[in-house]
């Protein structure tokens, strides 16, 4: 049995691929010590292993106080929740023993702190993979516009580091990826941008799709049978109320059944007068609502677009930040669904195309290849088979 350290960050769309992961290693013998935040203690204590916090509001200030403007200002924010982070895990976990680490790609300064406690590394990849040459490409035609001081205020941070931990960040893509000798990541080379550039250090396991060991309020009878329309922006940019009173008007009074997901900020009485063939919740069970669905509207997170792929649901993707845009453009180019733009969307488009998508069956038919291409790929199940053969090449 090996003791593992598992940091990760607070956001459903990292945690939740990787609790199948956490349960098969420890149905396999592994000792695990996970790091989150406060939100996830309960859904990953259910898993068997123990878990320690983080100050979620130290670490979003910091994060936030690198700035927002440009991708470097990011890379800071991340440089300085390493202020954060690294002191909070070291205490905690002083005088304990582990055999490797498994950190997630884009929080909890993961490689700094493999760096630091000498310990073999995993990085667990809940978005696309960026290969070191794809991002310097990237990252030297967004460096021409970014400002002087943001780039003296990097260099700072990153001898800061070195000084104070001596560990040396030799590259911004290591800040903001957290390279490792194994990268798993939840998706396949089909779907991957350029999964072909990648090396065999990257292991492509495709989705990770379990319970999400959470309390569950919907009752799903209500659905089944009725083939309904999912709606859901995710957890983080779902305070939309023009777009939900759009779906109202879009789809309200129609044939279908529409379940809606608003979050926890939106109240009720915001949303006006709801249409009868509307299920609105705060939150959705979101897999087992999957199972019944004929049509998924999405903000396009890779968690979301994955599972609504993995159950044979087309897509509407109307991407809100982030990488979600490219992941709009691969459920377009493999025909899955369609793209959307928030910004100019109206009732009548969403409604038109809706139609489009549930009445042309090239939709169903790539879905259903994708579908088997992510079923046969191995998931949690192919992670952890990948995880015990980068410990029998570390000898652990």
């Amino acid at each position: 049995m090996a003791r593992v350290l598992f940091i990760n960050a607070g956001s459903e769309g990292h945690v939740n691929p990787t609790i199948g992961v956490v349960q098969e290693l420890i149905s396999r013998g592994e000792e695990v010590v996970y790091f989150t935040i406060e939100d996830f203690r309960d859904r990953i204590e259910k898993t068997g292993a123990t878990v320690r916090t983080f100050d979620v509001q130290e670490f979003l200030k910091a994060f936030i106080s690198g700035g927002r403007n440009n991708l470097l200002e990011r890379i800071n924010g991340l440089l300085h929740t390493a202020y954060i982070m690294i002191p909070s895990v070291l205490e905690q976990i002083e005088g304990e023993h582990f055999d490797y680490i498994i950190h997630d790609s884009m929080f909890g300064c993961g490689r700094l702190l493999a760096q630091i406690l000498k310990l073999p590394a995993i990085n667990s990849c809940t978005s696309f993979a960026q290969t070191k040459s794809s991002f310097d490409n990237m990252f030297e035609q967004l460096s021409k516009k970014i400002p002087a001081e943001t780039n003296a205020e990097y260099q700072r941070l990153t001898a800061r580091v070195k000084a104070k931990y001596g560990a040396p960040i030799r590259s911004p893509y290591e800040v903001f990826c957290n390279p490792a000798p194994l990268t798993i990541v939840y998706t396949t080379r089909e779907i991957q941008p350029f999964g072909e550039d990648f090396d065999q250090t990257y292991k492509f396991v495709g989705p990770s799709i379990s319970s999400r060991l959470t309390q569950e309020n919907f009752d799903l009878t209500a659905i089944k049978g009725k083939n309904p329309i999912y709606i859901s922006l995710g957890t983080v940019f779902n305070q939309a109320i023009n777009f939900y009173t759009l779906c109202f008007e879009a789809l309200g009074n129609t044939e279908h059944t529409v379940v809606m997901s608003i979050g926890e900020k939106t109240q009720f009485s915001e949303l006006g007068e709801i249409p009868k063939n509307f299920i609105i919740k705060k939150y959705v069970p979101q897999t087992e609502v999957l199972k019944y669905t004929k049509l998924f509207i999405t903000h396009g997170g890779m968690n979301s677009v994955h599972e609504g792929l993995y159950y044979g649901v087309p897509l509407i993707v109307i991407p809100q930040s982030a990488d979600q845009p490219v992941i709009a453009g691969q459920v377009a180019n493999i025909g899955a669904g369609i793209q959307l733009q928030m910004e100019s969307l109206t009732a009548k488009q969403l409604s038109d195309v809706a139609d489009h998508v549930l009445n042309q069956p090239s939709f169903p038919k790539a879905v259903a290849n994708i579908r088997k291409s992510f079923q046969k790929s191995g998931g949690y199940h192919q992670a952890v088979d990948e995880i015990f053969d980068f410990k029998s090449q570390y000898g652990i």
